[in-house]
Formats: C-alpha cells, structure tokens, sequence
C-alpha cells in the first residue's frame, strides 16, 4: 500500500500515470466507449478498467497525482454531442468542475467531433475506461510538467 494515493488506483495504472511524459495524452472514456479496441492502437497498448467510477472521481483522482498541461492553450478536450453540437452536457461541467478544482486555477478545453475523437484517442498513451452512464463521458487530458 502507498501513501496518498486515491483508493480506487491499482499498480497498472500508477504506471502508465508515471510513464507517461510531458505533453503525453491520456483518453479517459465512459462505459460506452470502444475502449478495447482503440487502446490496442495506443501508444503503451493498455487499457485500464475502473468499475464504480464516474468520470468527474475518475478524473479527479488522476489529477491528485497527474498535472495537466499548463503550456497548452487546452489541455482538457471531450467528445462533442453528436445530437447537440457545441453543447456543454452535465457530464463535460462536472469534469471541468474536477480539473479545475485539482489545478487550482481556469482549465480550458478543447471540443472533439465524435469520429475525430476516436483517432484522437488512439494517439493517447493509453486508456482509462469508467462506468461513467451519462453520454459524451469520454475525455483526453494532456500530462504537464511537476515543478516542486
């Protein structure tokens, strides 16, 4: 057991976490998502699976021990509602809601149109599939620098 870390992360996802860079992208996607089949494109190969977990605590979490991006116009991006383009859903407020609250400061974001965010997610480093239910619950957070 380690110190400080969120409960719900086990040993393969603390390594992709650390082994992952500056600028290294991370796609985290809801129970809907192709997850399986767009991880084995990704750069590691791996995908991660959290049963339990929404996306604003799965991305929060991540963001305890991960940095976003603060060189980046929009380190955080998500899949645009194919039924209500342009449309910030409940799901998209409550993540941008966590990123802030674990930057501590504004986190811009970026809109992906549905196909183009499933290439997207295949250049990623790997894949954190959650039980999020709500639609358009999937996310790609770009990694940032520790400078403490």
């Amino acid at each position: 057991m380690l110190k400080h870390v969120p409960a719900f992360m086990d040993a393969e996802l603390l390594w992709v976490l650390a082994a992952m860079g500056h600028g290294d992208e991370l796609a985290v996607v809801d129970r809907n998502f192709p997850a399986r089949s767009v991880a084995m494109e990704t750069q590691s190969g791996k995908l991660i699976t959290l049963g339990g977990m929404n996306a604003p605590a799965t991305i929060g979490g991540i963001l305890e021990l991960m940095p976003l991006d603060s060189f980046v116009e929009a380190p955080l991006a998500w899949m645009d509602p194919v039924d209500q383009p342009g449309a910030i859903l409940s799901v998209h407020a409550d993540v941008l809601a966590a990123c802030q609250q674990a930057e501590g400061r504004e986190v811009a974001h970026a809109v992906i149109e549905r196909h183009q965010f499933y290439s997207a997610a295949k250049k990623c480093f790997a894949v954190v599939q959650n039980s999020e239910n709500r639609p358009y619950g999937c996310f790609i957070l770009k990694k940032g620098v520790v400078f403490d």
